[in-house]
């Protein structure tokens, strides 16, 4: 295990000169972000199916310098672009997919902006600084569970750090990120003539009425942080049809990624009260591996604090101990296996939310440039202060977490 060393004489002047160093590299490589940002955003690609938007990023990081390879973990749409040879390995992760009907409307286009910048900060500096850089390609964060994919084959294996950053209304340093299921809910019954032989069919549409009533009425008794919601997404095929075939998508969330197995359990009681009651057969359909709630790097957050505040942001919120936003994500995953950040980047979003159409329309403004920079440059300056000798490098090496 290695001990913690002194910086010596001259270390701060020295990280001084690679954040420079870095900021260069990021503002010469600018348009070329802000362009790939812009492009993304116009071109929204849906879970494991950002073809054109992963080809973009992986491409401008193969042109950039770095070594890079697709269909990582066995996913078409997954790469890895490595520079430098260092034994400090940090990976910092590109989301690039969008959601149904409002596109970016998680600014996944300024994520992956900002994680192929942050690696061009970092690419004259790797060897210099002992680092092995990676910018990770991580399809499906909305419902897909890329990361859990990748984590399970192998692809953090050997990682000391992993960060990213996210587009949000407000700058806060964390979120309460949620452990999620996503999953398919099917009730099949027995279609029939409503008017002339309603008795004949087994209606598939009144089992997931039940079930909502159910789910509405166990809210109730929800632990705090427990969530459930979803959308029917075939409630019938005509007025006159008693519905053989009922369909939903949803979501359910909890604290820790334990007490979500409780509350899948209880959820699930829920719609087999409604087969139960009208006949029904029910089928469940995981839509993606489970997210796990998130442990944040204390050493990690903080550096990133500080670079961030060098930027000109402010967490106002943080500092008056207001609620922290409440989301899921499967960077979450990999923050129980390695030291991991996941900050939220304030953009202007005019009073729009996340999953709105008015926060996809701000993801292409200025003030969404001005966050893929600074995202990128925080994101660079924290992977130098991590990188420089002293006690958070060590512990990293170490494999160990705060």
């Amino acid at each position: 295990m290695s001990e913690s060393r002194t910086p010596p004489v001259g270390a701060a002047t020295a990280n001084a000169a690679a954040k420079r160093t870095a900021e260069e590299a990021v503002d010469a490589s600018l348009p070329d972000l802000l362009r790939l940002s812009h492009d993304i955003h116009a071109h929204p690609e849906l879970s494991y199916e950002e073809v054109r938007s992963a080809a973009l990023a992986a491409g401008a990081l193969e042109r950039g310098g770095f070594t890079v390879t697709t269909g990582t973990a066995d996913l078409p749409t997954a790469f890895v672009a490595e520079a430098g040879s260092g034994p400090l390995v940090l990976a910092i992760c590109a989301e690039y997919d969008a959601l149904p009907d409002v596109g970016h409307a998680c600014g996944h286009n300024i994520i992956a902006a900002s994680a192929v910048g942050a690696g061009f900060g970092l690419l004259p500096l790797a060897d210099e600084l002992g680092l092995t850089i990676r910018v990770v390609g991580t399809p499906a964060e909305e419902g897909g569970g890329g990361k859990v994919v990748m984590l399970e084959h192998g692809v953090f294996d050997d990682v000391h750090a992993a960060m990213m950053v996210h587009p949000w209304a407000t700058e806060r340093l964390e979120a309460t990120c949620l452990a999620v299921a996503h999953f398919d809910v099917a009730f099949t019954g027995r279609t029939a003539h409503a008017s002339a032989a309603p008795w004949q069919g087994v209606n598939a549409g009144d089992a997931m009425v039940i079930a909502q009533v159910a789910l509405g009425l166990l809210r109730q008794q929800l632990l705090p942080g427990d969530q459930v919601h979803g959308v029917v997404t075939n409630g019938g095929e005509a007025a006159n049809i008693i519905p053989g075939r009922v369909t939903g998508r949803f979501m359910a969330r909890s604290l820790t990624i334990q007490a979500l197995e409780q509350l899948q359990s209880r959820v699930q009681a829920c719609f087999r009260a409604g087969a139960l009651a009208t006949g029904a057969e029910v089928e469940f359909t995981p839509l993606a591996p489970d997210y796990s709630h998130m442990v944040s790097d204390d050493d990690l957050l903080a550096s990133y604090r500080a670079n961030a505040e060098a930027l000109g942001r402010r967490f106002t919120l943080d500092d008056e101990g207001a609620a922290r936003p409440t989301l899921s994500t499967d960077m979450a995953n990999v923050s129980l296996t390695v030291p991991t950040i996941h900050p939220l980047l304030a953009i202007d979003a005019g009073g729009a939310v996340n999953h709105q159409p008015e926060f996809a329309a701000a993801c292409v403004t200025p003030s969404a440039d001005e966050a893929v920079r600074d995202g990128a440059l925080a994101m660079a300056w924290t992977a130098i202060d991590a990188a420089v000798p002293g006690a958070l490098r060590d512990r990293l090496l170490a494999g160990r977490s705060t």
